[in-house]
């Protein structure tokens, strides 16, 4: 797992298990926050969003502001698993998905072509809810 050079200090290591072990999902500061407290490692919000704000900086965290109201979320991309496809957000449980789907970059495609506009595949989700809440339906 990449590191970076900076001073790693015990609140900043705990920070970076957490988002590596939510990397399948968008997750809060309130979250993180919430997470080291229970922990015994509590960090005031500044200094999560600082230490965020360092971690997106290098390539290891991506930031998501989707609709103004809710503020950022942050997703652990280090390891290579998120990079360019969009993604599914259930509703009810928050999971993310991964979703590499050649229909998609068609959809892609024609939005440049029909449009002129480049769509960012990495920024864009689409909201739902997963077959898991769902009931397994689908």
């Amino acid at each position: 797992m990449k590191r970076d050079s900076g001073y790693n200090t015990r609140q900043k290591e705990k920070l970076l298990d957490y988002l590596v072990g939510n990397k399948d999902r968008h997750t809060s500061v309130q979250e993180i926050s919430s997470f080291l407290a229970a922990e015994g490692s509590p960090v005031g919000t500044a200094t999560i969003y600082r230490q965020l704000d360092k971690l997106v900086e290098s390539g290891e965290v991506r930031k998501y502001s989707f609709d103004g109201k809710t503020g950022a979320c942050y997703q652990y991309i280090g390891d290579g698993t998120c990079r360019e496809h969009f993604h599914l957000k259930c509703l009810r449980c928050g999971t993310l998905i991964h979703l590499n789907c050649d229909h998609l970059s068609g959809l892609n495609e024609h939005i440049l072509e029909h449009h002129g506009f480049t769509v960012d595949p990495a920024q864009t989700v689409f909201y739902g809810v997963c077959a898991d809440c769902a009931g397994g339906s689908r």
